[in-house]
């Protein structure tokens, strides 16, 4: 069974900064597209960044883009989100997803259970 779990999460001001970890038991990451999604109350899950399999292209969404860096690590089956600059905005629960790629999680088949980030003063 495809298992994904977050860590990283937690109370940040804003301003500061957070990395989330995406980690995999039982398969390899570098075989899939990973995506990372966050979901605030009462609203949507939103597509926040992602990362191919082949060669490593990234994509982020426009209200992230030049604050949050999506990586990789295959010799630690782990991939990393690099969060900068954090605003109360981005408070939201973050997921970490394997499938297809994309900012849309319907192209992702397997999830990891959600990481708490909050920012606030």
């Amino acid at each position: 069974q495809v298992q994904l779990v977050e860590s990283g999460g937690g109370l940040v001001q804003p301003g500061g900064s957070l990395r989330l970890s995406c980690a995999a038991s039982e398969f390899a990451l570098e075989y899939y597209a990973i995506g990372w999604f966050r979901q605030a109350p009462g609203k949507g899950r939103e597509g926040v960044s992602c990362i191919s399999t082949s060669d490593g292209s990234t994509l982020y969404a426009d209200s992230v883009k030049g604050r949050f860096t999506i990586s990789r690590d295959n010799a630690k089956n782990t991939v990393y989100l690099q969060m900068n600059s954090l605003k109360p905005e981005d408070t939201a629960v973050y997921y970490c997803a394997a499938g297809m790629g994309g900012l849309r999680p319907t192209d992702y088949e397997h999830w990891g259970q959600g990481t708490q980030v909050t920012v606030s003063s």
